[in-house]
């Protein structure tokens, strides 16, 4: 083959890659998003099968970092960015951008065999403080309280120790888990445990309780009647664009809505 021929090809082949490497998208951060962000990549790759999206969790305060830091295209937070990420985004002359993608509900939860079946904000407070320690202190049965939290660098973290703590420190002793998940796992598998999870993680393996009488649903998060609620966020450096903007524009488009209220949580239409 002709040497000029032959080097023309192998440039081609070098910017096909390029451009396929460019239609990548990865994306990580909150657990909470995750079922949103794994199940809208996926039907949207099968729509679109010249882009490829990488998920990852790792929490809030990840996705949020690998934003500013440049190492992700999308980071996904069920939290606000702080103030001290926006200062330092600008350091490094990042823009993170937040667009909303859902509503959520933080529902407290209980083992299915407690029979306590509601708590007031000032109750759940007491017990994750340590002020209650048993659950006949709070109209339970003698039982010492297992008390199940997330980790620090969760967003659901620190929006539920916002919203039904008033930023008091969890007591010492408590259960801190990596995921939504794990502390749903965890409170399934202790009678007297109780815990917190994003509405997308309910199942017959634990038990929601009405807070200050009202249960977490869709319909009680998206009219502002249960109180620990929040939206949920996918972070870009700047207004997405190209395929990462492809992608945003369907999850916040009618089918990816409807992904989103299919997986429990509460769409933005």
């Amino acid at each position: 083959m002709h040497k000029k021929i032959w080097m023309g090809m192998l440039v081609a082949l070098a910017g096909l890659a390029l451009t396929a490497r460019a239609e990548d998208i990865t994306m990580t951060g909150s657990t909470t998003v995750l079922p949103i962000a794994q199940k809208t990549a996926e039907v949207f790759m099968d729509k679109h099968p010249g882009i490829n999206i990488a998920v990852r969790g790792g929490g809030s305060g990840v996705g949020i970092a690998s934003i500013i830091d440049g190492t992700c295209d999308i980071g996904n937070a069920s939290r606000p960015i702080k103030d001290k990420e926006i200062k330092n985004a600008m350091g490094k002359g990042s823009s993170p951008k937040a667009n909303v993608v859902a509503l959520d509900g933080i529902a407290v939860i209980v083992n299915p065999s407690n029979g306590i079946t509601k708590l007031t904000i000032a109750q759940i407070k007491d017990i994750y403080t340590g002020k209650i320690s048993n659950w006949s202190q709070a109209g339970g049965a003698n039982a010492q309280i297992v008390v199940i939290s997330r980790d620090s660098s969760s967003g659901t973290f620190e929006t539920f120790n916002e919203l039904a703590l008033g930023g008091a420190k969890v007591r010492p002793d408590a259960l801190m888990q990596a995921s939504n998940q794990a502390v749903a796992t965890t409170v399934a598998q202790t009678p007297a445990g109780i815990g917190y999870v994003g509405l997308g993680y309910l199942s017959s393996s634990v038990k929601a309780v009405a807070v200050d009488g009202t249960m977490p649903s869709n319909q009680t998060v998206l009219s502002q009647k249960y109180k620990l609620a929040r939206p949920l966020f996918m972070y870009t450096n700047g207004e997405p664009k190209g395929a990462v903007k492809q992608y945003m524009d369907f999850v916040t488009g009618t089918e990816g809505q409807k992904i989103v209220e299919d997986l429990g949580f509460v769409g933005l239409k």
